[in-house]
């Protein structure tokens, strides 16, 4: 209907604002203070990096009540893995935010975002541009591909931290006698983002499929 293809246009607009606000400006402090800038990435940009990712959870909402024809799974995977990490694994520990890793994370997310939400946003009034298309389905498979790689390194810079702050480790006392150290969590995790690697790569390069390049997609 109008009213939701409006509302979903105007969401993606938001998603827009908000990613484009944060590639532009890394973008403008790197070129500013250089390789300085890194380190304090998550400090400048955390807050709106944080909002943009909760709100991406609507999109599971979308597709649940059937106004985004997106496949669920893999979009729920590639939410969830982004909140994980963003949440869990660099906001509870201060030592991470700081690493080069967080910002090349970010600058991989916010890269794929703007063009995903401008692509969509077009795609909802019926315009397709070929080279944006091209960004969309072709070069972001690989950005993809090194977003999954580099969530798995952030998670492996953090291991040492939560080992030896004990973060998010729980220890039941008796009777119990249970257990769970959070760094084993992690650990298994990793196998998660490979995982979600392939599906990303699926949802990709089949779940649009040529109706990119001059169908409209149903809404």
């Amino acid at each position: 209907s109008f009213i939701m293809s409006t509302y979903l246009f105007v969401y993606d607009l938001v998603q827009f604002c908000g990613h484009s606000w944060i590639f532009t400006n890394m973008i403008i402090r790197f070129m500013s203070f250089g390789k300085d800038s890194l380190a304090d990435t998550f400090y400048s940009i955390g807050l709106v990096m944080r909002f943009c990712q909760l709100l991406s959870v609507l999109e599971i909402l979308h597709i649940l009540i059937g106004i985004d024809k997106s496949r669920l799974f893999p979009r729920f995977l590639q939410i969830t893995e982004r909140i994980i990490v963003l949440f869990v694994v660099i906001s509870s520990q201060e030592e991470v935010q700081g690493k080069y890793i967080v910002c090349i994370l970010f600058f991989l997310w916010n890269l794929l975002d703007v063009v995903r939400y401008t692509y969509n946003m077009l795609a909802r009034m019926g315009i397709y541009y070929l080279p944006l298309t091209w960004l969309n389905f072709s070069l972001c498979i690989a950005l993809y591909l090194l977003s999954i790689l580099a969530k798995a390194f952030a998670i492996c810079v953090s291991l040492p931290y939560f080992e030896s702050s004990g973060t998010y480790s729980i220890e039941l006392p008796f009777p119990f006698a249970f257990s769970i150290y959070f760094p084993y969590v992690l650990k298994t995790y990793l196998l998660v983002l490979f995982i979600g690697k392939c599906l990303t790569f699926q949802k990709a390069g089949s779940q649009h499929n040529w109706d990119a390049y001059g169908n409209k997609k149903s809404n």
